[in-house]
C-alpha cells in the first residue's frame, strides 16, 4: 500500500541525534516553489477518497456477484479504512495546533 498521507521516509531523528546523511535541523528544502501544506493536504484527501471508492466498488461487485475474490475485497477495505484513520490523526494535529496557537497571548 502506498502511504497516502506522505508520511512514511520522512525525516527521523532518535534520542542521539539525526540518522547518519540526515541534518540536524531536518530535511534541508532549498525548493520554495514546491508544493504548499494545502496543495500536499488536498491531494492525500483526494487519495483516500479514491481508495474509499475503490473499496466500496469492490463490496458492491462482491454483492452483486461480478468478483468472487472476497480476499482483494478486504484488503480494500482496509487500506481504506487504514488511510481514512490516518487522515484523521493528521486532522486532530492541525486542530491541536490551531488551538494551542490560538491561545498563545500576544
Amino acid at each position: 500500500m502506498s502511504d497516502p498521507l506522505g508520511l512514511i521516509g520522512n525525516t527521523v531523528t532518535t534520542a542521539k541525534g539525526p540518522l547518519p546523511g540526515q541534518s540536524p535541523v531536518g530535511p534541508a528544502r532549498t525548493d520554495s516553489n514546491g508544493p504548499g501544506f494545502k496543495q500536499v493536504l488536498q491531494g492525500q484527501l483526494d487519495q483516500v477518497n479514491q481508495l474509499q471508492a475503490d473499496a466500496t466498488a469492490a463490496m458492491e461487485d462482491l454483492a452483486a456477484g461480478r468478483r468472487d475474490d472476497i480476499e482483494q475485497v478486504m484488503i480494500a477495505t482496509q487500506k481504506a479504512d487504514t488511510a481514512f484513520k490516518m487522515l484523521l490523526q493528521v486532522r486532530n494535529k492541525v486542530l491541536e495546533a490551531y488551538d494551542e496557537i490560538k491561545q498563545t497571548r500576544v
